[in-house]
């Protein structure tokens, strides 16, 4: 058999977008030539993966599931709601949450020939966008996915009673954080965010020795307010700060993980 070096594997996977495996079965089966190893993978579909490959992957499912000692949750992205729910791309989506359970989010590499494969047999691109394997340590893990379609899906992480935690998972999935706190937010997007405000015209037109009050309250009104959980709305009852209803309930929240594959 004809010895395939690492060199010409990876030619043939830049030029066609197949997988490692597929690019190496290709060679040794063409003995080392590479065009005629393109024209086998043409032939086959797998080239068209790599066509495929810069395509928007809007649709596709979130799953998650909790055990003991921890909680997994995938997101697999593709670009129709019909391969969505094809039994082949569900079948994908299921392994991709099985060994990201057993091993990580590392423990998806093996799987990228399945996923080329699948692509050249769907038609679609087909992504893992999102995998995480989240340790209990003690504390309580909540999951939401939000039915039918299951492309938003959250697990959250904290203390207090479980189903109040789990209802702070649906108001992350509906409300969409992306931080914890103020004090998780990067002090470079917090002054961008103020320099904005401060060269607004409603800004601008106040006297400057209230224009620095003014700014840090629409920081804590409109940024803040969107983007650390702490500060939102309680969709449940939105006069109320999320923060204030977990004091209420006796809650902290320590982690939460939000996919979604329509972002």
């Amino acid at each position: 058999m004809t010895t395939i070096a690492a060199s010409q594997v990876k030619e043939l996977r830049d030029r066609t977008g197949a997988g490692m495996m597929e690019c190496k079965r290709a060679l040794e089966e063409t003995s080392g030539d590479v065009d005629a190893a393109i024209q086998l993978l043409r032939e086959r579909g797998v080239a068209q993966a790599g066509k495929r490959a810069g395509r928007e992957t809007t649709e596709g499912k979130v799953g998650y599931r909790i055990a003991d000692d921890h909680a997994t949750m995938v997101a697999v992205g593709c670009e129709t709601e019909p391969v969505s729910n094809n039994d082949e791309f569900l079948t994908f989506a299921r392994r991709v949450l099985d060994v990201v359970d057993g091993g990580g989010p590392q423990a998806v590499e093996p799987l990228e020939d399945d996923r080329v494969a699948l692509i050249a047999r769907l038609g679609e691109n087909i992504l893992v966008r999102g995998a995480t394997r989240m340790e209990r340590d003690g504390k309580v893990i909540a999951g939401y996915t939000h039915a039918p379609l299951n492309k938003i899906g959250v697990l959250v992480k904290g203390t207090g009673p479980e189903e109040a935690v789990r209802r702070v998972a649906v108001h992350i999935a509906a409300a969409r954080p992306r931080y914890l706190s103020r004090e998780d937010v990067p002090e470079d997007e917090v002054s961008a965010e103020r320099a904005i405000y401060e060269k607004q015209p409603d800004v601008q037109s106040k006297p400057e020795t209230v224009r620095e009050k003014i700014v840090e309250g629409m920081l804590g009104k409109r940024f803040f307010a969107e983007s650390v959980l702490d500060n939102q709305p309680w969709v449940y009852e939105p006069g109320k700060s999320v923060g204030q209803v977990l004091r209420e309930d006796g809650v902290e929240i320590v982690d939460f993980v939000r996919y979604d594959v329509g972002e």
